[in-house]
Protein backbone atom coordinates (compact mmCIF):
# COMPACT_ATOMS: atom_id res chain seq x y z
CA UNK A 1 0.00 0.00 0.00
CA UNK A 2 0.94 3.63 -0.40
CA UNK A 3 0.81 5.36 2.97
CA UNK A 4 1.54 8.89 4.15
CA UNK A 5 2.13 10.21 7.65
CA UNK A 6 2.59 13.42 9.60
CA UNK A 7 4.72 13.59 12.74
CA UNK A 8 4.86 16.54 15.12
CA UNK A 9 5.92 16.99 18.75
CA UNK A 10 5.73 20.06 21.04
CA UNK A 11 9.35 21.16 20.62
CA UNK A 12 9.73 19.86 17.06
CA UNK A 13 13.27 18.73 17.78
CA UNK A 14 13.61 15.03 18.56
CA UNK A 15 10.33 13.09 18.76
CA UNK A 16 9.19 14.47 15.39
CA UNK A 17 12.10 12.98 13.47
CA UNK A 18 12.47 9.80 15.54
CA UNK A 19 8.81 8.99 14.88
CA UNK A 20 9.23 9.64 11.16
CA UNK A 21 12.22 7.32 10.95
CA UNK A 22 10.43 4.59 12.92
CA UNK A 23 7.38 4.75 10.63
CA UNK A 24 9.55 4.61 7.52
CA UNK A 25 11.38 1.51 8.79
CA UNK A 26 8.17 -0.22 9.92
CA UNK A 27 6.39 0.42 6.62
CA UNK A 28 9.37 -0.77 4.60
CA UNK A 29 9.65 -3.95 6.69
CA UNK A 30 5.94 -4.62 6.12
CA UNK A 31 6.30 -4.20 2.35
CA UNK A 32 4.53 -0.85 2.03
CA UNK A 33 5.56 2.57 0.71
CA UNK A 34 5.32 5.57 3.01
CA UNK A 35 6.10 9.28 2.74
CA UNK A 36 6.33 11.22 6.01
CA UNK A 37 5.82 14.95 6.49
CA UNK A 38 7.77 16.14 9.54
CA UNK A 39 6.25 19.29 11.02
CA UNK A 40 9.25 20.13 13.17
CA UNK A 41 10.98 23.21 14.50
CA UNK A 42 12.61 23.81 11.12
CA UNK A 43 9.24 23.98 9.37
CA UNK A 44 7.20 21.34 7.58
CA UNK A 45 8.60 19.17 4.80
CA UNK A 46 5.28 19.16 2.95
CA UNK A 47 3.86 16.16 1.17
CA UNK A 48 3.61 16.47 -2.59
CA UNK A 49 0.28 16.61 -4.40
CA UNK A 50 1.13 13.24 -5.94
CA UNK A 51 1.66 11.65 -2.53
CA UNK A 52 -1.66 13.03 -1.26
CA UNK A 53 -3.54 11.86 -4.33
CA UNK A 54 -2.16 8.33 -4.29
CA UNK A 55 -2.30 7.81 -0.51
CA UNK A 56 -4.45 4.91 0.66
CA UNK A 57 -4.20 5.87 4.36
CA UNK A 58 -2.61 8.55 6.55
CA UNK A 59 -1.06 8.27 10.00
CA UNK A 60 -1.14 11.34 12.27
CA UNK A 61 1.52 10.82 14.96
CA UNK A 62 1.31 14.21 16.65
CA UNK A 63 1.10 15.76 20.10
CA UNK A 64 0.26 19.20 18.70
CA UNK A 65 -1.97 20.35 15.86
CA UNK A 66 -1.47 18.94 12.38
CA UNK A 67 -1.08 21.95 10.12
CA UNK A 68 -3.37 22.26 7.11
CA UNK A 69 -5.28 19.18 8.15
CA UNK A 70 -7.92 19.79 5.49
CA UNK A 71 -5.50 18.39 2.90
CA UNK A 72 -6.20 14.89 4.23
CA UNK A 73 -10.00 15.04 4.18
CA UNK A 74 -11.42 11.78 2.85
CA UNK A 75 -8.24 9.71 3.38
CA UNK A 76 -8.55 6.74 5.80
CA UNK A 77 -6.87 7.94 8.98
CA UNK A 78 -5.10 6.59 12.08
CA UNK A 79 -4.30 9.02 14.89
CA UNK A 80 -1.90 8.59 17.82
CA UNK A 81 0.58 10.43 19.98
CA UNK A 82 4.07 10.82 18.62
CA UNK A 83 5.56 8.56 21.29
CA UNK A 84 3.56 5.55 20.14
CA UNK A 85 4.98 5.98 16.66
CA UNK A 86 8.45 5.62 18.17
CA UNK A 87 7.60 2.61 20.35
CA UNK A 88 5.04 0.80 18.16
CA UNK A 89 5.44 2.00 14.58
CA UNK A 90 4.63 -1.47 13.23
CA UNK A 91 1.31 -1.45 15.07
CA UNK A 92 0.40 1.94 13.62
CA UNK A 93 1.23 0.76 10.11
CA UNK A 94 -0.99 -2.30 10.61
CA UNK A 95 -3.83 -0.06 11.81
CA UNK A 96 -3.39 2.22 8.79
CA UNK A 97 -3.62 -0.77 6.45
CA UNK A 98 -6.76 -1.95 8.24
CA UNK A 99 -8.25 1.56 8.11
CA UNK A 100 -7.65 1.69 4.36
CA UNK A 101 -9.36 -1.66 3.92
CA UNK A 102 -12.35 -0.52 5.98
CA UNK A 103 -12.51 2.93 4.39
CA UNK A 104 -12.43 4.86 7.67
CA UNK A 105 -11.96 8.46 6.55
CA UNK A 106 -10.89 11.58 8.39
CA UNK A 107 -13.63 14.16 9.04
CA UNK A 108 -13.35 17.10 6.68
CA UNK A 109 -11.61 19.99 8.37
CA UNK A 110 -13.56 22.37 6.20
CA UNK A 111 -17.00 21.15 7.27
CA UNK A 112 -19.39 23.88 8.38
CA UNK A 113 -20.24 24.18 12.06
CA UNK A 114 -23.87 25.02 12.78
CA UNK A 115 -24.10 27.17 9.68
CA UNK A 116 -21.10 29.22 10.76
CA UNK A 117 -17.63 29.51 9.24
CA UNK A 118 -15.41 26.56 8.58
CA UNK A 119 -13.11 25.58 11.41
CA UNK A 120 -9.98 23.46 11.13
CA UNK A 121 -9.55 20.95 13.93
CA UNK A 122 -6.27 21.55 15.72
CA UNK A 123 -6.30 18.50 18.00
CA UNK A 124 -7.54 14.95 17.97
CA UNK A 125 -11.27 15.56 18.24
CA UNK A 126 -11.82 11.94 19.26
CA UNK A 127 -9.50 12.26 22.25
CA UNK A 128 -10.64 12.80 25.81
CA UNK A 129 -10.74 16.22 27.40
CA UNK A 130 -7.42 15.58 29.14
CA UNK A 131 -5.75 14.76 25.83
CA UNK A 132 -7.15 17.83 24.14
CA UNK A 133 -6.17 20.18 26.99
CA UNK A 134 -2.63 18.80 26.89
CA UNK A 135 -2.45 19.28 23.12
CA UNK A 136 -3.77 22.84 23.40
CA UNK A 137 -1.17 23.64 26.04
CA UNK A 138 1.68 21.98 24.15
CA UNK A 139 0.78 23.90 21.00
CA UNK A 140 1.27 27.18 22.85
CA UNK A 141 4.49 25.95 24.43
CA UNK A 142 5.90 24.77 21.10
CA UNK A 143 5.48 28.23 19.56
CA UNK A 144 6.80 29.93 22.70
CA UNK A 145 10.07 28.00 22.99
CA UNK A 146 11.92 29.78 20.11
CA UNK A 147 11.23 33.14 21.77
CA UNK A 148 12.51 31.86 25.11
CA UNK A 149 15.61 30.40 23.50
CA UNK A 150 16.47 33.47 21.42
CA UNK A 151 15.67 35.95 24.20
CA UNK A 152 17.42 34.06 26.97
CA UNK A 153 20.62 33.46 25.04
CA UNK A 154 20.81 37.05 23.75
CA UNK A 155 20.31 38.51 27.23
CA UNK A 156 22.88 36.15 28.71
CA UNK A 157 25.39 36.99 25.97
CA UNK A 158 24.75 40.69 26.57
CA UNK A 159 25.57 40.32 30.27
CA UNK A 160 28.64 38.19 29.51
CA UNK A 161 30.03 40.84 27.18
CA UNK A 162 29.13 43.62 29.59
CA UNK A 163 30.91 41.88 32.47
CA UNK A 164 33.95 41.29 30.25
CA UNK A 165 34.09 44.93 29.15
CA UNK A 166 32.87 46.73 32.24
CA UNK A 167 33.86 44.44 35.10
CA UNK A 168 31.51 43.91 38.06
CA UNK A 169 29.45 46.96 37.20
CA UNK A 170 28.95 45.86 33.60
CA UNK A 171 25.59 44.16 34.15
CA UNK A 172 24.20 47.29 35.79
CA UNK A 173 25.63 49.57 33.11
CA UNK A 174 24.22 47.59 30.20
CA UNK A 175 20.65 47.75 31.51
CA UNK A 176 20.94 51.52 31.71
CA UNK A 177 21.51 51.93 27.97
CA UNK A 178 18.09 52.46 26.42
CA UNK A 179 17.02 51.54 22.91
CA UNK A 180 16.80 55.23 22.00
CA UNK A 181 20.46 55.64 22.99
CA UNK A 182 21.43 52.85 20.62
CA UNK A 183 19.41 54.34 17.78
CA UNK A 184 20.70 57.91 18.11
CA UNK A 185 24.24 57.45 19.39
CA UNK A 186 25.52 53.94 18.64
CA UNK A 187 29.29 53.56 18.75
CA UNK A 188 30.43 50.41 16.91
CA UNK A 189 33.76 50.51 18.74
CA UNK A 190 32.09 50.32 22.15
CA UNK A 191 31.85 46.83 23.61
CA UNK A 192 29.32 48.04 26.17
CA UNK A 193 26.99 49.29 23.46
CA UNK A 194 27.22 45.98 21.62
CA UNK A 195 26.37 44.32 24.92
CA UNK A 196 23.39 46.65 25.28
CA UNK A 197 22.26 45.79 21.74
CA UNK A 198 22.32 42.05 22.59
CA UNK A 199 20.47 42.72 25.84
CA UNK A 200 17.75 44.85 24.23
CA UNK A 201 17.23 42.31 21.44
CA UNK A 202 16.75 39.62 24.07
CA UNK A 203 14.32 41.78 26.04
CA UNK A 204 12.34 42.39 22.84
CA UNK A 205 12.13 38.63 22.19
CA UNK A 206 11.00 38.01 25.77
CA UNK A 207 8.32 40.64 25.34
CA UNK A 208 6.50 38.25 22.98
CA UNK A 209 6.79 35.20 25.23
CA UNK A 210 3.48 35.36 27.11
CA UNK A 211 1.39 36.74 24.20
CA UNK A 212 2.71 33.99 21.90
CA UNK A 213 1.94 31.34 24.51
CA UNK A 214 -1.62 32.60 25.01
CA UNK A 215 -2.18 33.32 21.32
CA UNK A 216 -1.30 29.84 20.13
CA UNK A 217 -3.15 28.08 22.93
CA UNK A 218 -6.22 29.99 21.71
CA UNK A 219 -5.28 29.14 18.11
CA UNK A 220 -5.16 25.44 18.96
CA UNK A 221 -8.64 25.66 20.47
CA UNK A 222 -10.47 27.91 18.00
CA UNK A 223 -8.21 28.09 14.93
CA UNK A 224 -7.57 31.54 13.41
CA UNK A 225 -10.49 33.29 15.21
CA UNK A 226 -8.62 32.61 18.47
CA UNK A 227 -5.36 34.32 17.53
CA UNK A 228 -6.37 37.96 18.14
CA UNK A 229 -8.08 37.46 21.53
CA UNK A 230 -5.32 35.05 22.56
CA UNK A 231 -2.52 37.53 21.88
CA UNK A 232 -4.49 40.29 23.60
CA UNK A 233 -5.03 38.03 26.62
CA UNK A 234 -1.28 37.39 26.81
CA UNK A 235 -0.46 41.08 26.47
CA UNK A 236 -2.95 41.97 29.21
CA UNK A 237 -1.47 39.25 31.43
CA UNK A 238 1.84 41.12 31.20
CA UNK A 239 0.13 44.46 31.81
CA UNK A 240 -1.55 43.33 35.06
CA UNK A 241 1.56 41.45 36.24
CA UNK A 242 0.06 37.98 35.89
CA UNK A 243 2.98 36.79 33.75
CA UNK A 244 3.29 33.22 32.56
CA UNK A 245 0.39 31.98 34.68
CA UNK A 246 -1.86 34.71 33.32
CA UNK A 247 -0.86 33.76 29.78
CA UNK A 248 -1.91 30.17 30.37
CA UNK A 249 -5.31 31.11 31.79
CA UNK A 250 -5.85 33.89 29.26
CA UNK A 251 -5.02 31.62 26.32
CA UNK A 252 -7.55 29.00 27.34
CA UNK A 253 -10.13 31.67 28.10
CA UNK A 254 -9.65 33.40 24.74
CA UNK A 255 -9.76 30.17 22.78
CA UNK A 256 -12.93 28.89 24.42
CA UNK A 257 -14.72 32.23 24.01
CA UNK A 258 -13.70 32.49 20.35
CA UNK A 259 -14.76 28.89 19.73
CA UNK A 260 -18.13 29.52 21.34
CA UNK A 261 -18.79 32.63 19.26
CA UNK A 262 -17.63 30.88 16.07
CA UNK A 263 -20.19 28.15 16.61
CA UNK A 264 -23.13 30.51 16.90
CA UNK A 265 -25.84 29.90 14.32
CA UNK A 266 -25.92 33.22 12.48
CA UNK A 267 -27.66 34.42 9.32
CA UNK A 268 -25.80 33.79 6.07
CA UNK A 269 -25.37 37.54 5.62
CA UNK A 270 -23.16 37.60 8.74
CA UNK A 271 -21.39 34.27 8.22
CA UNK A 272 -18.76 35.67 5.85
CA UNK A 273 -17.60 38.39 8.26
CA UNK A 274 -17.79 36.31 11.45
CA UNK A 275 -14.21 34.92 11.38
CA UNK A 276 -12.48 38.17 10.41
CA UNK A 277 -14.57 40.82 12.18
CA UNK A 278 -17.27 39.66 14.56
CA UNK A 279 -15.51 36.78 16.35
CA UNK A 280 -12.18 38.59 16.94
CA UNK A 281 -13.99 41.76 18.02
CA UNK A 282 -16.40 40.18 20.49
CA UNK A 283 -13.95 37.64 21.88
CA UNK A 284 -11.20 40.25 22.33
CA UNK A 285 -13.60 42.57 24.13
CA UNK A 286 -14.81 39.76 26.37
CA UNK A 287 -11.26 38.68 27.18
CA UNK A 288 -10.21 42.25 27.97
CA UNK A 289 -13.11 42.70 30.40
CA UNK A 290 -12.48 39.40 32.17
CA UNK A 291 -8.69 39.78 32.37
CA UNK A 292 -8.72 43.39 33.56
CA UNK A 293 -11.76 43.45 35.85
CA UNK A 294 -12.11 39.91 37.16
CA UNK A 295 -9.06 37.66 36.83
CA UNK A 296 -6.18 40.12 36.56
CA UNK A 297 -5.66 40.89 40.23
CA UNK A 298 -5.95 37.32 41.62
CA UNK A 299 -3.74 35.92 38.85
CA UNK A 300 -1.13 38.61 39.48
CA UNK A 301 -1.19 37.84 43.22
CA UNK A 302 -0.79 34.12 42.52
CA UNK A 303 2.06 34.73 40.08
CA UNK A 304 3.81 36.98 42.61
CA UNK A 305 3.40 34.39 45.35
CA UNK A 306 4.80 31.69 43.07
CA UNK A 307 7.78 33.83 42.10
CA UNK A 308 8.47 34.90 45.69
CA UNK A 309 8.19 31.32 46.90
CA UNK A 310 10.62 30.14 44.26
CA UNK A 311 13.12 32.90 45.02
CA UNK A 312 12.91 32.15 48.75
CA UNK A 313 14.03 28.59 48.16
CA UNK A 314 17.51 27.71 49.26
CA UNK A 315 19.33 24.82 50.84
CA UNK A 316 17.22 21.73 51.44
CA UNK A 317 14.07 23.08 49.78
CA UNK A 318 15.92 23.76 46.52
CA UNK A 319 17.51 20.31 46.70
CA UNK A 320 14.07 18.71 47.06
CA UNK A 321 12.76 20.73 44.12
CA UNK A 322 15.76 19.61 42.08
CA UNK A 323 15.09 15.99 42.99
CA UNK A 324 11.41 16.20 41.96
CA UNK A 325 12.14 18.00 38.68
CA UNK A 326 14.92 15.52 37.90
CA UNK A 327 12.59 12.57 38.39
CA UNK A 328 9.99 14.24 36.15
CA UNK A 329 12.50 14.87 33.37
CA UNK A 330 13.48 11.19 33.20
CA UNK A 331 10.06 9.62 33.80
CA UNK A 332 8.82 9.73 30.22
CA UNK A 333 11.84 11.19 28.37
CA UNK A 334 10.17 14.01 26.48
CA UNK A 335 6.57 13.04 27.18
CA UNK A 336 3.89 15.03 29.05
CA UNK A 337 5.51 14.79 32.51
CA UNK A 338 8.88 15.80 31.10
CA UNK A 339 7.27 18.74 29.28
CA UNK A 340 5.51 19.94 32.45
CA UNK A 341 8.87 20.18 34.22
CA UNK A 342 10.49 21.85 31.23
CA UNK A 343 7.65 24.33 30.77
CA UNK A 344 7.81 25.24 34.47
CA UNK A 345 11.51 26.01 34.11
CA UNK A 346 11.35 27.81 30.77
CA UNK A 347 8.37 29.90 31.91
CA UNK A 348 10.45 31.30 34.76
CA UNK A 349 13.08 32.74 32.43
CA UNK A 350 12.45 36.46 32.25
CA UNK A 351 14.70 39.42 31.65
CA UNK A 352 14.33 40.35 35.33
CA UNK A 353 15.28 36.86 36.50
CA UNK A 354 18.37 36.82 34.29
CA UNK A 355 19.38 40.33 35.36
CA UNK A 356 19.06 39.46 39.06
CA UNK A 357 20.46 35.91 38.68
CA UNK A 358 17.32 34.66 40.43
CA UNK A 359 16.43 31.14 41.53
CA UNK A 360 14.57 30.71 38.23
CA UNK A 361 17.97 30.26 36.57
CA UNK A 362 18.82 27.45 38.99
CA UNK A 363 15.53 25.73 38.12
CA UNK A 364 16.43 25.92 34.42
CA UNK A 365 19.87 24.49 35.16
CA UNK A 366 18.29 21.65 37.14
CA UNK A 367 15.96 20.71 34.31
CA UNK A 368 18.60 20.81 31.59
CA UNK A 369 21.19 18.84 33.54
CA UNK A 370 18.64 16.22 34.58
CA UNK A 371 17.48 15.90 30.98
CA UNK A 372 21.01 15.25 29.75
CA UNK A 373 21.95 12.33 32.00
CA UNK A 374 19.55 9.59 30.74
CA UNK A 375 21.10 9.31 27.24
CA UNK A 376 24.61 9.92 28.57
CA UNK A 377 24.28 7.26 31.26
CA UNK A 378 22.93 4.69 28.82
CA UNK A 379 25.64 5.52 26.29
CA UNK A 380 28.26 4.98 28.99
CA UNK A 381 26.69 1.67 30.00
CA UNK A 382 26.89 0.36 26.42
CA UNK A 383 30.63 1.07 26.46
CA UNK A 384 31.38 -0.35 29.93
CA UNK A 385 29.34 -3.56 29.56
CA UNK A 386 28.77 -4.20 25.88
CA UNK A 387 27.57 -7.76 26.41
CA UNK A 388 24.47 -6.53 28.26
CA UNK A 389 23.16 -4.80 25.14
CA UNK A 390 22.13 -5.91 21.68
CA UNK A 391 23.93 -4.73 18.57
CA UNK A 392 21.13 -2.28 17.85
CA UNK A 393 21.34 -0.86 21.38
CA UNK A 394 25.10 -0.46 21.10
CA UNK A 395 24.57 1.51 17.89
CA UNK A 396 21.95 3.66 19.64
CA UNK A 397 24.49 4.21 22.40
CA UNK A 398 26.86 5.89 19.96
CA UNK A 399 24.19 8.40 18.98
CA UNK A 400 23.09 8.84 22.61
CA UNK A 401 26.39 10.56 23.46
CA UNK A 402 25.59 13.48 21.16
CA UNK A 403 21.87 13.50 21.99
CA UNK A 404 22.53 13.63 25.73
CA UNK A 405 25.20 16.29 25.38
CA UNK A 406 22.72 18.36 23.36
CA UNK A 407 19.90 18.03 25.97
CA UNK A 408 17.77 15.69 23.87
CA UNK A 409 16.41 13.34 26.53
CA UNK A 410 14.61 11.33 23.85
CA UNK A 411 17.92 9.61 23.10
CA UNK A 412 17.06 7.25 25.97
CA UNK A 413 13.76 6.12 24.44
CA UNK A 414 15.05 3.13 22.39
CA UNK A 415 16.63 1.65 25.52
CA UNK A 416 13.55 2.26 27.67
CA UNK A 417 11.23 0.80 25.03
CA UNK A 418 13.29 -2.41 24.91
CA UNK A 419 13.66 -2.84 28.69
CA UNK A 420 11.44 -0.36 30.60
CA UNK A 421 11.49 -2.10 34.00
CA UNK A 422 15.26 -1.79 34.28
CA UNK A 423 16.01 1.34 32.28
CA UNK A 424 13.34 3.77 33.52
CA UNK A 425 14.10 3.38 37.26
CA UNK A 426 17.81 3.73 36.50
CA UNK A 427 17.51 6.96 34.55
CA UNK A 428 15.04 8.41 37.07
CA UNK A 429 17.47 7.83 39.95
CA UNK A 430 20.35 9.32 37.94
CA UNK A 431 18.34 12.39 36.90
CA UNK A 432 16.91 12.86 40.39
CA UNK A 433 20.40 12.90 41.88
CA UNK A 434 21.60 15.27 39.16
CA UNK A 435 18.75 17.70 39.81
CA UNK A 436 19.30 17.60 43.56
CA UNK A 437 23.03 18.26 43.16
CA UNK A 438 22.48 21.22 40.82
CA UNK A 439 20.04 22.62 43.40
CA UNK A 440 22.62 22.11 46.14
CA UNK A 441 25.40 23.75 44.12
CA UNK A 442 23.12 26.64 43.09
CA UNK A 443 24.23 26.71 39.47
CA UNK A 444 22.21 28.92 37.12
CA UNK A 445 21.40 28.83 33.42
CA UNK A 446 19.85 31.55 31.26
CA UNK A 447 19.37 29.44 28.11
CA UNK A 448 16.41 27.05 27.83
CA UNK A 449 18.15 24.62 25.49
CA UNK A 450 21.52 23.66 24.09
CA UNK A 451 23.17 21.24 26.53
CA UNK A 452 26.94 21.53 26.67
CA UNK A 453 26.88 24.01 23.78
CA UNK A 454 25.61 26.76 26.09
CA UNK A 455 28.08 26.02 28.91
CA UNK A 456 29.50 29.59 28.80
CA UNK A 457 26.03 30.83 29.84
CA UNK A 458 26.09 28.78 33.06
CA UNK A 459 27.00 30.21 36.44
CA UNK A 460 28.71 27.76 38.77
CA UNK A 461 30.06 25.65 35.92
CA UNK A 462 32.17 23.23 38.05
CA UNK A 463 29.21 22.18 40.21
CA UNK A 464 26.91 21.92 37.20
CA UNK A 465 29.29 19.68 35.26
CA UNK A 466 30.02 17.60 38.36
CA UNK A 467 26.31 16.98 38.84
CA UNK A 468 25.98 15.77 35.24
CA UNK A 469 28.99 13.47 35.57
CA UNK A 470 27.72 11.98 38.84
CA UNK A 471 24.23 11.49 37.45
CA UNK A 472 25.64 9.83 34.34
CA UNK A 473 27.73 7.43 36.45
CA UNK A 474 24.76 6.57 38.69
CA UNK A 475 22.53 5.93 35.67
CA UNK A 476 25.11 3.71 33.99
CA UNK A 477 25.84 1.84 37.21
CA UNK A 478 22.18 1.11 37.96
CA UNK A 479 21.47 -0.05 34.42
CA UNK A 480 24.45 -2.40 34.50
CA UNK A 481 23.50 -3.82 37.90
CA UNK A 482 19.82 -4.30 37.05
CA UNK A 483 20.48 -5.80 33.63
CA UNK A 484 23.13 -8.15 34.98
CA UNK A 485 21.26 -9.34 38.09
CA UNK A 486 19.73 -12.79 37.63
CA UNK A 487 20.17 -12.84 33.87
CA UNK A 488 22.84 -15.51 33.30
CA UNK A 489 21.72 -16.21 29.74
CA UNK A 490 21.72 -12.58 28.66
CA UNK A 491 24.90 -12.89 26.61
CA UNK A 492 23.39 -15.81 24.70
CA UNK A 493 20.09 -13.90 24.26
CA UNK A 494 21.89 -10.90 22.81
CA UNK A 495 24.08 -13.06 20.58
CA UNK A 496 20.94 -14.65 19.18
CA UNK A 497 19.31 -11.25 18.70
CA UNK A 498 22.43 -9.99 16.94
CA UNK A 499 22.36 -12.97 14.57
CA UNK A 500 18.70 -12.30 13.76
CA UNK A 501 19.45 -8.61 13.14
CA UNK A 502 22.34 -9.48 10.84
CA UNK A 503 20.19 -11.97 8.95
CA UNK A 504 17.60 -9.29 8.27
Amino acid sequence: MKLIAVTSCPTGIAHTYMAAEALEIAARNAGHEIVVETQGAGGAQRLSAEALTSAEAVIFAADVEVRDKQRFAGIPTVTSGVKRAINDAAGLVEEAVAAAAQGRTAPSAASAVSGGPALASKVDASGGIGTRVRQWLMTGVSYMIPFVAAGGILIALGFMLANFVGGKSGAIDVTGIAVTDLITDFDPTSGMQWAALLFQAGVAAFGFLVPVLAGFIAFAIADRPGIAPGFVAGALAGTVGAGFLGGLVGGFLAGLIALGISRLNVPRSLASIMPVVVTPLLSTLAVAIIMLLILGRPLAALQTALTDGLNSMSGSSLIVLGLVLGLMMAFDMGGPVNKVAYTFAAGGLTAEAIASNGTELTVMAIVMAAGMTPPLGLALATVVRKNLFTAAERENGKAAWLLGASFITEGAIPFAAADPLRVIPSIMVGSGITGALVGAFGSGLAAPHGGIWVTPLISGIPGYLAAIVIGTLVTAGMVIVLKGAGRRSLVEENASADQVALAH
